[in-house]
């Protein structure tokens, strides 16, 4: 195994997996996509875009409180962002918090920011931030590479997807950040 690599327990990646989503065709962004920038803003008003995240894996959870899979996958992303943070690893978990009022959304951001606070989690009131991404039912999860662009998308969960899943983010984490050219002048 890799230094680098996130190695999550068994326990943990069981119950990031065993979420259902209530969606359909899915419509939308795919991988290799260039997506909106805009990520939704935070309880305290601090705008979250994919272009500040560049350089980094995101993983972008859409959840509401309202789903009881997306309150049992939103405590495992925390720990995996915990996990990340103490290894050094550039990786960064957003949760958005799709279609639910300010209230709520204020609330819970709140309850989550004491216990879990390494999550970023944000607010898509009317749904526009997960259009493009197509959607149309929670959870979807979204993996994007270090450049912004979509590695995966993932519509529900199941115990069957766990390798998968893991695969996906430690395969990203390993990618080589794209070198940017150097331009010389004469």
């Amino acid at each position: 195994m890799r230094r680098n690599a996130i190695v999550l327990p068994g326990l943990l990646l069981g119950l990031l997996l065993c979420c259902n989503a209530v969606a359909g065709d899915r419509p939308g962004l795919q991988p290799g996509d260039t997506p909106p920038d805009t990520l939704g803003t935070t309880q305290r008003g601090q705008e979250v875009t994919v272009s500040s995240l560049h350089g980094k894996v995101v993983v972008i959870s859409f959840w509401a409180t309202w789903c009881g899979y997306c309150m049992e996958e939103i405590p495992v992303l925390a720990k995996l962002q915990l996990l990340a943070t103490r290894r050094g690893l550039p990786l960064q978990v957003v949760a958005v918090n799709h279609r639910e009022d300010r209230d709520t959304f204020v609330r819970t951001s709140r309850v989550l920011r004491r216990s879990l606070p390494e999550l970023l989690v944000t607010w898509d009131r009317d749904g526009a931030i997960g259009k493009p991404y197509g959607v149309s039912g929670i959870p979807v999860m979204v993996m994007l590479r270090r450049d912004g662009s979509i590695a995966h998308v993932h519509v529900g969960y199941g115990a069957d997807m766990l390798d998968t899943l893991v695969g996906e983010i430690n395969a990203l984490l390993l990618e080589q950040p794209a070198a940017t050219a150097a331009v010389t002048r004469p």
